[in-house]
């Protein structure tokens, strides 16, 4: 623990190659969890049709994010591809924090990584696995939201990032959807007493 003044509570990780369905279990957990509160990423990528500032994340310049770098504000950040940088922000963990919420994150895997190193007493970090490279590489393909140098940089990445598994407290495999949000869910309330 570190001396920090700020009062601790607790973080869940949750992380996963693009692809594997991270993004839906933590939105289900979401919904089955009142003690859970998202953490909002901050991110220099533009928003997509529908995104919210400060709801889905906090869209930020290149420059405002190299400026909130050089102040230190950020807990952790990558640069998951090329110009795309990702960060959870200090303040965005204190202030769920000073709520009350366990913060429930979605992050990349090396930014996962690294939060989960930074909180090791704290956090609970899950991994979730496809049943297979084949299978995450063909989930990738079919989602259609790639050119194809896109999605190469992005089975690129999930290869590199399939190869963290080990590294986190549980490997989530999801196989079957329903099966894997059941898991998950169990999986929480026990980190929650």
């Amino acid at each position: 623990m570190s001396s920090n003044a700020n009062p601790k509570g607790s973080l869940l990780i949750i992380t996963a190659p693009s692809g594997a369905g991270k993004t839906t279990v933590v939105h289900h957990l979401l919904k089955q969890f009142d003690e859970l509160a998202f953490s909002v990423s901050a991110t220099t990528r533009p928003a997509r049709p529908g995104e919210v500032d400060g709801k889905d994340y906090y869209f930020m310049s290149t420059d405002e994010f190299d400026q909130a770098l050089e102040a230190d504000k950020f807990a952790e950040w990558q640069e998951v591809y090329p110009g795309r940088r990702y960060g959870t922000l200090k303040s965005e963990i204190e202030r769920l924090w000073s709520l009350g919420k366990t913060i429930v994150f979605d992050l990349e895997v090396i930014g996962a990584t690294n939060l989960k190193n930074l909180y090791p007493e704290e956090s609970l970090a899950i991994f979730i696995q496809a049943p297979s490279p084949e299978i995450l590489f063909e989930r990738l393909r079919n989602r259609a939201t790639e050119d194809e140098e896109s999605l190469r940089v992005r089975i690129e990445r999930a290869t590199l990032e399939l190869s963290y598994a080990d590294k986190f407290d549980i490997v989530l495999v999801n196989d079957q959807l329903e099966q894997t949000l059941r898991k998950a869910e169990r999986i929480v309330s026990e980190f929650l007493l």
